[in-house]
């Protein structure tokens, strides 16, 4: 299962890579439209976020600067906040490229580490009404969480007439 899970967050980095890997500096903070106001920059920001606070559940280091956090970090559905309008409030794509490596790399060895048997422990988190264990915590953040992220990115690409990305993998 753990191997599986690893497996899955792992492509969701390449994928995340590969969404990216095309645009220029001006791109990653271009919003085409309502509905479409995460840009990619927003977008690898936040999934550095989800994957630091998956390491603080997971019991090792939460390493995110105060500044992005409070650029990337959303407090779940309904958090009416947008991202900042001020394109240069934002990282470099290679900076976020690789801050996200680096946190995936992070929650990669924890779960590697884990004894199999703490997957079942239960979780207080925002979701433990649906998803109340560990393990569940773990499927949500490394897989669901990243792959409704990358789906909007796919989408914004689609807005900005883009080729697939998913195609390229």
């Amino acid at each position: 299962m753990k191997d599986t899970l690893i497996n899955c967050y792992q492509f969701n980095l390449r994928y995340a890579h590969t969404l990216v890997a095309d645009l220029d500096s001006e791109m990653m903070t271009h919003s085409p439209g309502a509905g479409l106001e995460n840009h990619p920059a927003f977008t690898l920001g936040h999934l550095i976020s989800g994957s630091a606070l998956t390491s603080k559940y997971l019991g090792g280091p939460y390493t995110m600067n105060e500044h992005w956090e409070q650029l990337f970090r959303r407090r779940g559905p309904g958090d009416p906040r947008l991202p900042d309008p001020n394109k240069h409030a934002y990282p470099p794509k290679e900076e976020l490229l690789a801050e996200l490596s680096r946190q995936h790399h992070i929650v990669e060895r924890l779960i590697r580490d884990l004894e199999p048997s703490r997957m079942k422990e239960p979780v207080k988190w925002r979701y433990s009404k649906h998803l109340s264990t560990l393990g569940d915590m773990l499927h949500f953040m490394c897989i669901t969480h990243e792959s409704m992220h990358l789906g909007q990115l796919a989408g914004w690409r689609r807005a900005m007439n883009l080729p697939s990305a998913l195609a390229q993998l």
